[in-house]
């Protein structure tokens, strides 16, 4: 790529696949980062239903940016053998759909409890992710996202200085921070700018959480974007909106406001010269 890249969550518009599918032509954008279709996450997809959906794809010219896995968003103190199961499909689907990133979490913390008495076996965890991964040639990108481990900026760069590998990244998510009570750009991008391999473009606003486009919140995108564009940053930029609905494993958008998420973030990158397609 030369140029930032246009991806999203394409459940975020529809169930179906060829909603989806025809919303993504619509908006010239050529990607999607894989999270769920026909109702189901994209690790209980059974093989058919991948194949199939390959195919589909493939005939309207889409690509898969990123498989959006939900690998660690299960408590800390849940088993995580099985877990590293479901981690090797989403290895397999990656593989399968030509994708080069893997989304993943650091864990849920039980709420009231300190942190950083589970730092340790999240350490371990993180690992062994990575271990799993290695020779695949895939990246593993580590999202910030409420109640994980890696909720505040500061743990974030904890797990990426931590772990030290380069098979293990960062998705900056705005919202996110936003929703957690941090303020991006000022707090949170100086200090993950060095891991950060790709973008969610999701905008929050202190005052309630709520989602709304991008640079109509707090999320600060657009100086987000400006920084990006002059430390030659290229990569994926993936809507994920939650303008309709937001929920703890995902959230909806539906096509007409998809529309409107889109032609908010293409405003903040016109505005500010940046190339993308």
């Amino acid at each position: 790529m030369d140029k930032m890249t246009l991806s999203g969550f394409a459940d975020e518009i529809s169930p179906d696949l060829d909603v989806q599918l025809d919303t993504l032509a619509a908006e010239g954008i050529r990607y999607l980062e894989l999270r769920g279709i026909w109702g189901k996450g994209v690790l209980s997809l059974s093989d058919e239903e991948v194949e199939r959906a390959k195919k589909m794809m493939d005939a309207r010219g889409i690509g898969v940016s990123a498989i959006g896995s939900p690998i660690g968003k299960i408590s800390i103190k849940d088993d995580f053998t099985t877990h590293l199961v479901a981690f090797r499909r989403a290895l397999d689907l990656a593989r399968y759909f030509g994708a080069p990133y893997i989304r993943l979490f650091s864990f849920f913390m039980p709420h009231g409890e300190d942190p950083l008495q589970y730092r340790d076996e999240v350490m371990r965890r993180m690992q062994g992710l990575v271990d799993a991964a290695a020779g695949t040639g895939i990246m593993l990108l580590h999202e910030n996202e409420k109640d994980i481990y890696g909720m505040p900026a500061r743990r974030c760069l904890d797990i990426l200085k931590t772990i030290n590998s380069p098979s293990l990244r960062a998705t900056f998510d705005p919202a996110n921070f936003v929703q957690a009570g941090e303020h991006p750009y000022d707090e949170c991008f100086p200090q993950l700018r060095p891991y950060i391999e790709y973008m969610h473009i999701k905008d929050a606003i202190f005052r309630d959480g709520s989602n709304v486009p991008a640079g109509q919140g707090d999320g600060q995108i657009p100086q987000i974007m400006r920084a990006l564009k002059e430390s030659g940053w290229i990569g994926f930029l993936s809507l994920e909106p939650h303008l309709a609905r937001a929920e703890q494993m995902g959230g909806f958008t539906g096509p007409e406001r998809f529309h409107v998420a889109v032609e908010a973030l293409r405003k903040i990158l016109d505005e500010n010269g940046i190339a993308y397609a």
